[in-house]
């Protein structure tokens, strides 16, 4: 068992997207709980604003990756989280921040993964400063006024067989309920953002 985990971390290592569990990323995280208005570009080109989506009853912000086989394992519950929820008011919003994945990359890998929401691309990862998102998928959930609702994991595991906690789920059911959050905060895993050196 040790060996086949040793073999997984080293294959990951290998291609430069290893898992990110470090407790220092969660400790340097400020407490923010309010978001500035941006814009960024999709994979057309076409600029959007974080005001664009202010009529919805909540946004959700996932920072994901087109190479990371976390954030990819997730491909498929992220699709059904928007074809469940958008209907309802949510309004959801992919970020790509990563350096080296090209935005003709980011809009074949929407295609084949039939995305249906929209894929922004964070050049310089300015916006993943801002939100001091540090791996993919790391989800926000923001409300009509940008405040925090929710930060951390889509769910407890990305082996869906393995999953137990829907923890975004839970979470936009409760906004929808007009309850307040009860779990605010997860601890999101995945594979650290590859930023451009500042």
């Amino acid at each position: 068992m040790f060996q086949l985990l040793l073999t997984i971390f080293l294959s990951f290592q290998l291609i430069n997207y290893n898992y990110s569990d470090d407790k220092n990323h969660q400790s340097l995280k400020s407490e923010i709980t309010r978001y500035e208005n941006f814009s960024l570009p999709d994979v057309n080109g076409k600029v959007h604003s974080l005001e664009d989506f202010k009529n919805s009853k909540a946004i959700v912000i996932m920072f994901i990756a087109t190479q990371c086989p976390v954030s990819n394992e997730y491909n498929s519950r992220m699709v059904n989280l928007y074809n469940d929820y958008s209907g309802k008011g949510i309004a959801f919003i992919g970020i790509n921040s990563n350096k080296q994945e090209s935005v003709e990359e980011i809009k074949e890998h929407s295609r084949k993964n039939e995305f249906k929401f929209t894929v922004l691309k964070d050049r310089n990862n300015v916006i993943a400063d801002k939100f001091e998102a540090t791996v993919t998928p790391e989800i926000f959930v923001l409300n009509q006024n940008y405040e925090l609702l929710y930060h951390g994991r889509i769910d407890n595991s990305h082996r869906i067989e393995e999953v137990k906690s829907q923890d975004l789920r839970r979470a936009l059911d409760e906004i929808l309920a007009g309850k307040g959050v009860t779990v605010k905060s997860t601890k999101a895993v995945g594979c650290t953002i590859k930023r451009v050196e500042k």
